[in-house]
């Protein structure tokens, strides 16, 4: 009996959906279906006509955007030329990955479903909604999804009866063929990558611009937890533009001495070089390796060896491991029934790839190649995880009240000393000193999920605890050098004198009436206590959402009489959900809005794109 031929298209703006659509490759080849997974905007989408059954895994980015890496794909896919029959042939299933934290959660799974019914395909099953706000992230809405998902792909495709389904443990073929080579390189192609030379465009992930460090600067307190940066790049020359609201996406690199643990602990020569060699057709080799590649460039650039892992590298520790407790153990990490105890093992302690494979006896082949020098094999599905680039709000727009330089940009980032554990952009940003010789970092700009109003005298009301006031400070400074002065910021902190980000700048402008700035220091309960509810205790902490229902008649007079804009920006975990439950409150009292219309009124601000949000966890 032939087997089913499935696809799986995803879009991924982080590399979760692409970690979810390989996971979704292995299970199907489990199951002896013939299983293609690719990027959506690699595939041919005017093939998709011939296609019985595909999957989509695709993220939401923003404010309801799809990945870049779909983009081509979505601008085709809701062509109103396309006759309602196109995809008759097609039967599919939807798998969405999203942030309950923002109004548009899932919102291009969602609007994806519809359009592929309306070109007459076939739900094999309901949408499944995975969300990173939940303690075990997206995992606990996927695991009992892809139970049904395979129920139904293999109800009219059953596995032939002379096969088996594969055993979790059974390591598959890997995509590539590892070969090192006896002889290093005179000059290898490494260089040719050197970022900053293409001609054809602006900077991007595979062409960024090696941007000289200007300043690398402290803007906490010496006594406060977390070391804040203001970084300062000059990007003059590099053709990059950007405005207001935009992201700065860097490439970071692992540490000196993670890359020299890494080679200790495998036998690895830093210095040797490879190549890599597809297994099956249609695959193509990381576009970010070069042909020959050195281990050391391997390792410090491509592999994310300083992140946490996700459950599919248990899944490929377990297949390497020779003792049984162990494959046991890793075995039950990369299953359903495990997340519970893989969060408390893996993700609260933020224990990192290096250290998880260091501790298991499969280390050597879950990094290693299989065989010896002159005849490597990569083991698994790739050469392990991955690095994503990282991305930060642009925190400036030009010198005050004028337009920007076009050699500078200035990002703002956050490096937590209060866990023994450090972010691995974060940390080797603020290892990078320009005091000490000349810093270059690869970078590029894209943009960012946060618009801002073009219509002149539209007000807005920005709300930016701690490092969320970094986009805001870009577009206070483009907002008044176009002579709007209806700014208001609610920014929130610990304590005056440690954590008040651009201090001074902020009462330079609230001084020349360009801004209007409302504070709410958490530690400092005395100058806030009047924020608080009347019944709340003096000890409770005052945050954003407090200051902002003590002026809910400004609130309200600015969004309802004056159609302002409402933005926010900072840590999803609490904020966001207070924020909302404030502006709701303020809706009912000031707006006389029962509970109904109070939803339905911020329901229609997050649709008309007048309450915008960029959280992160």
């Amino acid at each position: 009996m032939p087997s089913a031929r499935l696809l799986v298209l995803f879009g991924s703006q982080t590399g979760t959906a692409q970690d979810v659509s390989e996971r979704l490759g292995r299970e199907a080849r489990r199951r002896q279906l013939s299983c293609r997974v690719e990027a959506l905007d690699s595939y041919p989408v005017v093939n998709l006509i011939n296609e019985p059954l595909v999957i989509f895994v695709c993220a939401t980015t923003g404010q309801g955007d799809p990945p870049d890496n779909m983009k081509s794909f979505w601008r085709f896919i809701f062509r109103r030329s396309l006759p309602s029959t196109a995809l008759r042939q097609m039967d599919f299933a939807v798998l969405g990955l999203g942030d309950s934290s923002y109004a548009k959660f899932n919102f291009v799974a969602k609007k994806l479903h519809r359009r592929l019914l309306q070109l007459g395909g076939s739900a094999l099953l309901p949408m499944c909604l995975g969300d990173d706000q939940h303690e075990l992230g997206p995992d606990a809405a996927i695991d009992p999804w892809l139970q049904d998902l395979w129920e139904k792909v293999l109800g009219p495709h059953p596995v032939p009866l002379n096969l088996d389904l594969s055993p979790p443990g059974v390591l598959w073929p890997s995509k590539f063929t590892l070969q090192f080579l006896k002889d290093t390189p005179s000059s290898g192609p490494e260089e040719l990558c050197a970022a900053g030379t293409d001609p054809q465009g602006p900077p991007s992930e595979l062409q960024p611009f090696l941007a000289p460090m200007v300043s690398n600067q402290r803007v906490t307190g010496p006594s406060h937890f977390q070391d804040v940066r203001l970084i300062e790049f000059d990007i003059s020359g590099s053709g990059i533009s950007f405005a207001a609201g935009d992201l700065v996406l860097i490439q970071p690199e692992n540490t000196a001495s993670h890359v020299q643990q890494f080679c200790q602990a495998l036998g690895l020569d830093p210095e040797q070089h490879f190549t890599l060699q597809p297994r099956e057709p249609g695959v193509t080799c990381p576009t970010r390796l070069p042909q020959p590649c050195s281990v050391r460039r391997l390792v410090s650039q491509y592999l994310d060896i300083a992140s946490v892992p996700r459950r599919s590298f248990f899944e490929l520790l377990a297949c390497l491991s020779p003792h049984e407790l162990e494959r046991e153990k890793l075995r039950e990490f990369g299953s359903a029934r495990g997340q519970e105890e893989l969060c408390e093992y893996c993700t609260r302690p933020r224990r990192t790839a290096l250290e998880v494979g260091r501790g298991w006896g499969g280390r050597e082949r879950a990094w290693a190649p299989q065989d010896g020098p002159g005849d490597g094999q990569g083991p698994g599905e790739d050469l392990g995880p991955t690095g994503w680039p990282w991305r930060w709000a642009v925190a400036s727009w030009g010198p005050l009240g004028h337009p920007p330089s076009p050699g500078d940009v200035h990002l703002g980032e956050s490096l937590s000393h209060r866990k023994p554990r450090r972010g691995l952009c974060s940390s080797w940003l603020a290892s990078l000193d320009p005091a000490q010789g000349p810093v270059r970092v690869p970078l590029w700009v894209r943009s960012g999920g946060l618009t801002f109003p073009k219509t002149p005298h539209v007000p807005v009301i920005m709300v930016g605890p701690g490092t969320g006031v970094a986009p805001f400070r870009a577009a206070i400074q483009e907002r008044v050098a176009q002579g709007e002065t209806g700014n208001v910021l609610f920014f929130g902190c610990r304590r005056r004198d440690q954590d008040f980000y651009w201090e001074a700048e902020w009462e330079q402008l609230q001084a020349r009436g360009c801004l209007t700035l409302v504070t709410a220091f958490s530690r400092e309960q005395g100058a806030d206590s009047e924020c608080l509810p009347p019944a709340a205790p003096q000890e409770q902490k005052v945050y954003v959402q407090h200051r902002l229902r003590a002026l809910g008649p400004l609130v309200w007079e600015l969004l309802d009489g004056r159609g302002a804009h409402f933005y926010l920006a900072g840590n999803a975990k609490y904020m966001p959900a207070d924020v909302c439950d404030t502006l709701l409150s303020i809706f009912r009292e000031e707006g006389g809005l029962s509970d109904p219309d109070a939803a339905a009124y911020l329901a229609q601000l997050q649709r008309t794109l007048r309450f915008q949000t960029e959280t992160w966890a």
